[in-house]
């Protein structure tokens, strides 16, 4: 920054989002042209796989890899210019090259066009093809929007084709048919005298809608074969609850399906939940690319909005279901753990009170016997007492001292022992007990 701006320091980021709305500005496109595109996943693919085959083009062997770190680039190479765009699935490449000018309006013109690229470059794109559009681009008066279209099919043969006006300066038409040489095929006619920017716009919207469009789909192939899966999961979670009622079933048992169920269920989640948000987002692109084309109905012929929406709305319809069916399995499999959590808890708690009465009867007993311990100890203490004044009388006996017999002394000091040890003895409990 220079140091005398009258600003702050600037935010790491504020260059790079304010040069987000510039990112991937509309080619420059001179009529009469055609625009090859091609998208591929770049699943796999590094930046450097694709910088080195750039280089491959003519006049680009010295092309560096920075110039790929902003994810676009336009070259001119000789007689057309070539578009690289990277996003974060696929990577585009567009070829703009004049249209002949003796190109005669046909199917066959379209397929056998000869492009400017080296013979085999298109076919050794790295990445795998998920969409290939050829489009011609020419400039025709459209006061009469039937014969423009009349013109415009000539390029299709005999497949019927869908056609919109577009903000009233263009016309195109398109039949949505893939071709033996794996290209789809779009027409259009723009007044003459229209602009490059405008032209170039026109091809990118039409180019973005249909790339898209088949990247929104891309959820279908998932959404369908999940169907049988979260029907044998719905079928296997009915079982689970069920039996959560009966009160023979081993909560064992219960735990290890109620986790199979669910690993299932977050393994599907896991592993389509991206492919279904993915489908949600290129879907909302499409519509406002529809939106975008301002389009107007030509007499005869569906409009691309009608045609695309009545095939692609029923799609996503399905995409959208199978993800809310998903996470609905997830929300039902998730009460079910609740409930056999807490008929675990009940169990739990049964069991522990048969444990506390279990001890509380062995304690009574311990009480029982201890109490029977108690009488068994008053009894030999006071024998122990008897027997040590037993000879502490026959000593006096013997100094004289002791009128009469020593066990007679000791016979009548029993009861007085006892008494004693027993008044000692509940004293001590007393004062235990106390504390």
């Amino acid at each position: 920054m220079n140091e005398d701006s009258l600003l702050p320091p600037d935010d790491a980021l504020r260059l790079m989002l304010h040069n987000e709305v510039h990112a991937r500005p509309p080619a420059r496109i001179r009529l009469p042209a055609v625009i090859v595109n091609i998208a591929v996943l770049n699943d796999g693919i590094s930046r450097a796989d694709e910088h080195a085959h750039l280089r491959r083009l003519p006049g680009q062997h010295e092309l560096a890899e920075d110039a790929l770190r902003a994810n676009f680039l336009r070259l001119r190479c000789g007689e057309f210019s070539m578009k690289w765009e990277r996003h974060a699935e696929f990577t585009r490449y567009s070829v703009v090259q004049p249209l002949p000018a003796n190109a005669e309006p046909s199917a066959q013109t379209l397929d056998a066009l000869a492009l400017r690229v080296p013979g085999d470059w298109l076919s050794r794109i790295p990445g795998r093809t998920f969409a290939a559009i050829k489009l011609v681009m020419l400039e025709r008066p459209l006061t009469f929007a039937p014969s423009a279209l009349a013109e415009a099919q000539a390029w299709f043969g005999a497949h019927a084709v869908v056609a919109s006006m577009m903000g009233g300066h263009s016309l195109v038409v398109t039949d949505f048919c893939l071709r033996a040489s794996g290209f789809e095929h779009i027409v259009v006619l723009a007044e003459p005298g229209t602009p490059e920017t405008r032209a170039g716009r026109i091809c990118q919207r039409l180019l973005e809608l249909e790339t898209y469009r088949l990247m929104a789909l891309r959820g279908l192939p998932a959404a369908k074969a999940l169907g049988s899966t979260m029907s044998e999961v719905e079928a296997a979670l009915a079982t689970i609850t069920a039996r959560l009622e009966q009160r023979g079933a081993s909560e064992a048992e219960l735990l290890d399906d109620l986790i199979s169920t669910a690993a299932r269920i977050e393994h599907a989640t896991a592993e389509h939940q991206y492919r279904f948000g993915a489908t949600q987002a290129y879907h909302a692109i499409v519509e406002t690319r529809l939106g975008e084309l301002h389009e107007g109905k030509v007499a005869g012929a569906q409009t691309l909005g009608e045609f695309m929406q009545r095939r692609l709305s029923p799609a996503i319809a399905t995409v959208t279901a199978t993800a809310q069916r998903l996470a609905g399995l997830s929300e039902r499999i998730s009460r079910a753990s609740a409930l056999l959590r807490t008929r675990v808890d009940i169990a739990t708690e049964a069991q522990n009170q048969q444990l506390l009465a279990q001890l509380g009867d062995g304690q009574r007993t311990q009480l029982r016997m201890q109490a029977t311990v108690e009488g068994l100890s008053l009894a030999a203490i006071t024998y122990y007492v008897v027997s040590l004044l037993l000879y502490f009388f026959k000593a006096l006996k013997a100094e004289g001292w002791l009128p009469f017999s020593p066990e007679l002394a000791a016979g009548v000091a029993i009861p007085v022992v006892l008494l004693t040890v027993w008044q000692t003895t509940r004293r001590i409990h007393r004062k235990f007990f106390s504390h």
